[in-house]
């Protein structure tokens, strides 16, 4: 399928297929005249891409995962366990890091609700 229906199969712009396809995360063939086609499991691995970058995994995780990618998921191995065990922890660490800000900013508003009482 050329690239304007893969866009259009999985609701992710052209210019943004592009970039997965520079960042080794796609693959398309070139025919004769310069157009991009891409294999008919296209869509299902955008749609996993997708999925991993909603999970907050960046494209170098993802390339790494992309080989274990199955069509009922993925077959894993030690690679991809340190690689979903790396994302996890950076994600724990976000969230306590965004909760310790949250209480420091409803400490400055609870006290600030309570000076104007």
């Amino acid at each position: 399928m050329l690239i304007g229906e893969l866009a259009r199969r999985t609701g992710v712009p052209a210019r943004l297929l592009r970039y997965y396809e520079e960042q080794a995360l796609l693959t398309a063939h070139r025919d004769p005249n310069g157009y991009r086609t891409y294999a008919p499991d296209a869509p299902a691995r955008v749609a996993r891409i997708r999925e991993l970058l909603d999970a907050g995994l960046p494209t170098r995780d993802i390339r790494a995962l992309l080989p274990c990618v199955t069509d009922t998921g993925f077959e894993h191995c030690d690679h991809s366990r340190k690689v979903l065990h790396d994302g996890l922890t950076r994600l724990d660490t976000r969230i306590a890091d965004l909760t310790h800000r949250r209480n420091l900013l409803a400490g400055h508003r609870d006290q600030a609700t309570a000076a104007s009482e």
